[in-house]
């Protein structure tokens, strides 16, 4: 059974090792420069996952920061490794096991504390010296093998910022190497389009600015601003410029949402989200858009009634074939030609399938035992036989598309099983495909058990050793009949 809080403290730890190399990574200091500064890293207080206080050596950052420079995926490079021994079992032997499964099958309805109250009852009668099993050991393999509890029926802030303006000076800023920083945004155009249905929509242009080059990363307009839209655009930026190092983007519902943050984190791009209300942080895709209208827009002031795809094709021929080639007033030079001299530390972009999968939303859901479902966000989804005994589930899926999920390791990350939603009229047809093997081992024919619970008998015998009388008058001698 994987332990899934375990799991998520090795990915903070992770996240956290990430976040203290990322601006080596983003920035890579010149020739000779290195030591210094990881040893101006090493001289700031971290605070770890729990809130308390740390320092990290020299050599501790240092050897993260060889260990993600070149990696593919950083967080995953930074992530410990699992212990050599995880999975196995060394409290419970093959002895001890079968005896908890008898154990079971003649008391499916104890709680795993009572299951193990009573293992331990056996170890010291037939195991002298040994050490019983504990309770987090016990309830873990009944867990495991899918022996759960048979329960019996029963009835049923724009003042702080300003504060902040006041006592803070405000510098410009520029990434030293391309793809180091992305800018983004969504902008509401300053004119109206019309569908084919004869809607009129306000549209809303989606761009990726690299910071250090001006360059354009990906650009297009939508009719929403959405997390499935901001997505959408991701992908197509990362698939033709490669992975950036960090994006830069202010607090909206679709930055922050839980599948873009999730798929930041899993293909390790740092998160840089702007102070609440200080939109002079980003102020770079401010002035892009000011010449977005100035150019683009007015360009196709007489185009009318304009419609979204004349809008998109426009614009990615304005993006590619002027401004991406005309000089900027921020860097002296056209961005193609900056980023031709420029050093870069992209990433190479992965398939759109692996970057489908990231931007999800990872959730964890607790399987019925009843038919083998889980519920998302009001859907039932089933869950494959095989996987009848994990109890919880980390799953990954997308709020804007409910036709399929993914069950996913808890600490890998790797695909279990793909899933889609309970199809009741298909299973009405009655057939059912036999489990893989069964959850619960039936008793061997001829075993004869002591009908009284071994923690019982123990209790029993040592009552009895003082010789004294049992503390009670029966009634009469047919009560002891």
């Amino acid at each position: 059974m994987p332990d899934h809080h375990n799991a998520d403290a090795v990915r903070r730890m992770a996240l956290l090792r990430f976040a203290i190399i990322a601006e080596l990574l983003a920035a890579p200091p010149p020739q000779g420069e290195l030591a210094a500064a990881i040893r101006q890293l090493a001289g700031r207080t971290w605070s770890l996952p729990d809130g308390s206080p740390t320092r990290f050596a020299f050599s501790t950052i240092e050897h993260w920061f060889y260990k993600a420079k070149d990696a593919a995926d950083p967080i995953a490079a930074l992530t410990a490794a699992p212990r050599a021994d995880r999975g196995s079992r060394k409290a419970i032997d093959d002895e001890l096991l079968a005896a908890l499964r008898r154990q079971y099958a003649l008391h499916p309805s104890w709680t795993a504390k009572l299951h193990a109250a009573n293992l331990a009852a056996i170890v010291r009668r037939d195991h002298h010296g040994r050490t019983p099993p504990s309770y987090n050991t016990v309830r873990r393999t009944l867990r495991s093998r899918g022996w759960n509890r048979q329960r019996r029926p029963k009835t049923p802030g724009q003042v702080e910022a300003a504060k902040r303006r006041a006592s803070r000076e405000i510098r410009s800023f520029e990434a030293t190497h391309a793809h180091a920083l992305w800018h983004f945004d969504f902008h509401k155009a300053s004119r109206r389009i019309v569908d084919a249905e004869g809607k009129w929509h306000t549209p809303i242009v989606l761009a990726f600015l690299d910071d250090h080059t001006r360059l354009v990363s990906h650009i297009q307009w939508y009719l929403s601003e959405d997390t499935q839209r901001l997505v959408h655009g991701f992908c197509q930026a990362v698939l033709k410029r490669g992975l950036p190092r960090a994006v830069m983007h202010d607090n909206g519902s679709a930055m922050t949402s839980a599948e873009f943050q999730q798929g930041l984190e899993d293909i390790g791009v740092l998160s840089k989200p702007t102070l609440a209300y200080s939109p002079y942080q980003n102020g770079k895709k401010e002035t892009f858009w000011a010449i977005v209208e100035s150019q683009v827009l007015a360009m196709l002031e007489r185009v009318d009634p304009l419609d979204l795809r004349t809008l998109n094709r426009a614009t990615q021929a304005w993006v590619e074939g002027d401004y991406h080639r005309t000089r900027h007033e921020g860097i002296d030079t056209s961005p193609l030609k900056r980023l031709e001299t420029a050093p870069n530390v992209a990433r190479p972009a992965p398939t759109f399938e692996h970057l489908r999968l990231r931007f999800t939303q990872r959730v964890q859901r607790t399987q019925r035992r009843s038919d083998g479902t889980i519920s998302i966000d009001g859907v039932r989804f089933e869950i494959p036989s095989r996987l009848r005994t994990l109890r919880r589930l980390t799953v990954r899926y997308r709020r804007w598309d409910l036709s399929e999920a993914w069950v996913v390791d808890p600490r890998a990350g790797d695909i279990l099983a793909r899933v889609i939603p309970l199809d009741l009229t298909a299973n009405a047809d009655g057939r059912r495909k036999p489990l893989a093997e069964p959850a619960v081992v039936p008793l061997p024919p001829g075993v004869d058990d002591d009908p009284v619970p071994p923690r019982l008998r123990e209790l029993m015998e040592a009552y009895a050793v003082d010789g004294l009388p049992p503390a009670y008058l029966p009634l009469d001698d047919k009560d002891e009949s």
